[in-house]
């Protein structure tokens, strides 16, 4: 599991969501919009508002943001029924991609999404063909340099709490949950004094496939052309390239 965000840490230390910090907090606010019209508008009584707001928390949306995608779905929102759907299919060298989308017309979003994998060299499957590759998680990532706590502190208050694992990587603590435990291992660590900079329920491969050179670039451009389409919230895929290497693409 250790290293599972390596891709998005290096996209965050190149700036690249900086330039897509507008576009991310629209997506945010459109998780939180859909999981407050869908239950109860109090956190405290909505398991997947709960969710929404640790996610947009963990990304820095500012609260009042978070506040204003809520009240809007209290006030009857803007008139359109959001659905939540997932695509999956295979990418460039038999990889396994799952695509969470939030859309107000599911053919319209199907084809689009359909047209990214087959522009970049993937295709797009039935329900179900990748979906068996991929656990559901939760995924906590602490900066180590912003907390005082070492490892085993960490260690022991995420296990006190419910933690499945912890792993320490020479930046961060990673650690996985299941689902239910999730919110009571995030609590744990917050009281303990972390600040997460990942913070979510995910979809976690049960194998990664190792990738380099032009077949992992080939894998990253599927990725970011999936990530720019207004109605996907997540992309998720079961590679694992090495750091360095990484670090090249995102130059």
């Amino acid at each position: 599991m250790a290293g599972h965000s390596k891709w998005k840490n290096i996209q965050h230390r190149k700036g690249r969501q900086d330039a897509l910090r507008g576009k991310m907090f629209a997506k945010l606010a459109r998780e939180i919009y859909v999981a407050a019209r869908m239950g109860d508008k109090d956190p405290a009584n909505n398991h997947q508002l709960r969710l929404a707001i640790a996610k947009a928390r963990a990304q820095n949306m500012p609260n009042d943001n978070i506040e204003r995608a809520i009240k809007k779905a209290a006030g009857g929102g803007d008139g359109k029924d959001y659905e939540a759907i997932t695509y999956e299919g295979y990418g460039p060298s038999g990889t396994a991609i799952m695509v969470e989308t939030l859309t107000d017309n599911r053919n319209r979003t199907a084809a689009d999404i359909r047209h990214i994998f087959s522009k970049r060299g993937g295709n797009m499957g039935e329900s179900g063909c990748v979906s068996w590759m991929f656990e559901r998680k939760g995924y906590l990532v602490i900066d180590r340099e912003a907390v005082s706590m070492d490892e085993e502190e960490c260690m022991l208050i995420a296990l006190e709490y419910g933690a499945d694992d912890v792993e320490a990587t020479d930046k961060t603590f990673e650690i996985t949950t299941s689902p239910d435990a999730f919110e009571d291992v995030k609590k744990g660590l917050e009281e303990a004094g972390a600040v997460f900079t990942t913070a979510e329920v995910t979809f976690v491969p049960s194998n990664k496939v190792h990738l380099a050179g032009d077949a992992a670039k080939a894998v990253f451009q599927l990725i970011d052309a999936l990530e720019e389409h207004d109605d996907v919230q997540n992309v998720y895929a079961n590679i694992d390239v090495d750091e360095e290497e990484l670090a090249g693409f995102a130059e």
